[in-house]
């Protein structure tokens, strides 16, 4: 095992800064087309279907995505770290037929639920309060998409696994999405029905597969495909087990003290309080987009010892994340009642609910991926047992909390839940990985936060304009000033040095 032997001296090679930072890039992008499409689809849908049918294409879809990361059974995250660490290691000959029976198995349990499903999908279908046989129809539409959205997230991940993040780019964010389009303007001559819709969704995943196998292809095809390790199976299930409930656990802990408070307040309340979970998701945005490519270096990097330079990754990256959300976090703390806007005039009951919100989405972003780094150093046991006492910790404040104080107690357990969680995670990080994502450069961050909150506050205190104008305005306004003050005093020499050498290339060029 190769270890650190360099003291005082930077471990990280001279292409790790832009191997995290080009990807991120490429994820934030596919993020943002992603989202754009989701909204043209929906305007589409929401057109075609009406209101009814428009909730019952959403209900479906979204239930179907968040199934799907129980049915891969753990697969996706498997090959990931499976194809880092042999790779990385020089064995690349280990990985195709490792990645092929993977993605077998998540493609087997996902038909064996699928049919399950279709076989009660009336029982199924009354659980979402439907009452009608199309509806039921749909019902069965979505099922038949389960096994193809495994196959695609099993074939991307095989492909993150070597650092690769453009499939995921051109498949899974965008691909899908405008797949989903195409074919429901498509299927919407012959039938314009919830089924109709739901189907083309499942068609498009089906179409993502294919894509995303080839694409899997492509890169392994010029390595032979060695023997499995006799005990590959055992490893594989004792790796992969505890992710498929980790997984959905980990979809339940964003929605659970809404589905709590929705018991005891008024449907537009619920709503309310939905809008302010949704703009405090959005300081996930670059969390989520820079742990698509952190994780091939976590698995890589721990399994060869070298953990200076994944500690040093770890809080490069997620000094990055946190200097990427500040701007969205001092957007929300200054403008709350013109975020909330955006989603209608009715919404400003939430301000307080947002607030506490922010806490807990905070929590996460400035966690670094922490529980990421738990999966692909093969601690899943502790990353479900982590998941699963979150999600009672949830439950618990929420049923403590939201019957008292409504939307503002659900927004507390929420809050509180991630802080606990993300708290516990770092703490295993740092015992089991021996790395910590913080030190003294934070510090670089409080001045550039600072004046770009000054300048945020003057704006919105000045301007009095429509809301999306306002927000829009703050935003761009705050981003340039935040911008400009990292440059200035946010770099670390390392950093500087870096931007400096690819302002050159640029030039050259």
């Amino acid at each position: 095992m190769q270890r650190d032997s360099q003291v005082g001296k930077s471990a990280l090679l001279p292409g790790d800064r832009k191997v995290l930072a080009s990807g991120t890039a490429q994820n934030i992008v596919g993020i943002v087309v992603a989202g754009i499409a989701l909204l043209g689809v929906q305007i589409l849908t929401s057109r075609a279907l009406g209101p009814s049918g428009f909730g019952t294409v959403t209900l479906l879809t979204q239930a179907a995505f968040v199934v799907s990361f129980a049915t891969r059974a753990g697969m996706d995250m498997a090959v990931l770290r499976d194809v880092a660490i042999q790779v990385g290691g020089g064995r690349p000959e280990k990985v195709r037929r490792a990645v092929s029976r993977a993605a077998l198995i998540a493609v087997l349990v996902s038909s064996i639920i699928a049919v399950f499903i279709v076989l009660f999908r009336a029982p199924v279908g009354r659980a979402f309060s439907f009452t009608s046989g199309t509806d039921f129809g749909a019902v069965t539409a979505a099922a038949v998409g389960l096994p193809a959205i495994a196959a695609t997230n099993v074939w991307l991940f095989a492909t993150r696994g070597l650092k690769i993040m453009r499939y995921t780019l051109y498949i899974f964010f965008v691909g899908q999405n405008l797949l989903w389009i195409i074919l429901s303007l498509v299927a919407w001559q012959f039938s314009r029905t919830p089924t109709a819709s739901v189907a083309a969704y499942s068609m498009s995943w089906v179409l993502s597969s294919f894509a995303a196998a080839t694409a899997w292809r492509r890169e392994s095809a010029k390595w032979p495909a060695a023997e499995l390790d006799p005990r590959w199976l055992d490893n594989l299930i004792r790796y992969a087990g505890p992710r498929a409930p980790a997984a959905l656990f980990a979809q339940l802990l964003f929605w659970t003290d809404l589905f709590v408070v929705a018991h005891y307040v008024s449907e537009q309340q619920v709503g309310v309080y939905s809008a302010a979970l949704r703009a405090g998701q959005i300081l996930l945005l670059l969390l989520a987009s820079a742990n698509l490519i952190f994780a091939p270096f976590v698995a890589d990097l721990h399994r060869k010892g070298e953990t200076r330079r994944l500690d040093e990754l770890f809080k490069t990256l997620t000094r990055w994340i946190v200097a990427g959300t500040l701007p969205l976090l001092l957007l929300i703390v200054i403008a709350p009642d013109e975020v909330l806007a955006l989603f209608g005039p009715d919404f400003s009951s939430g301000r307080d609910a947002v607030l506490i919100v922010l806490i807990g989405q905070f929590f996460n972003a400035a966690s670094g991926g922490g529980g990421l780094v738990l999966i692909m150093i093969g601690r899943t046991g502790y990353d479900l047992a982590v998941y699963a006492g979150s999600l009672v910790i949830a439950l618990v404040l929420a049923l403590l909390l939201a019957p008292r104080f409504g939307i503002v107690g659900a927004a507390t357990a929420n809050a509180c839940m991630f802080a606990i969680s993300n708290i516990t995670r770092l703490v295993l990080v740092k015992r089991f990985a021996g790395i910590y994502p913080y030190d003294r450069s934070y510090l670089r961050l409080v001045l550039p936060a600072a004046l770009t909150g000054v300048v945020m506050w003057g704006v919105n205190a000045l301007v009095n304009i429509a809301a999306p104008l306002e927000v829009f305005l703050i935003a761009m306004t705050g981003g340039l000033v935040f911008c400009a003050a990292m440059v200035v005093w946010g770099l670390s020499p390392e950093e500087r040095s870096g931007a400096a050498r690819l302002t050159r290339h640029l030039r050259s060029d």
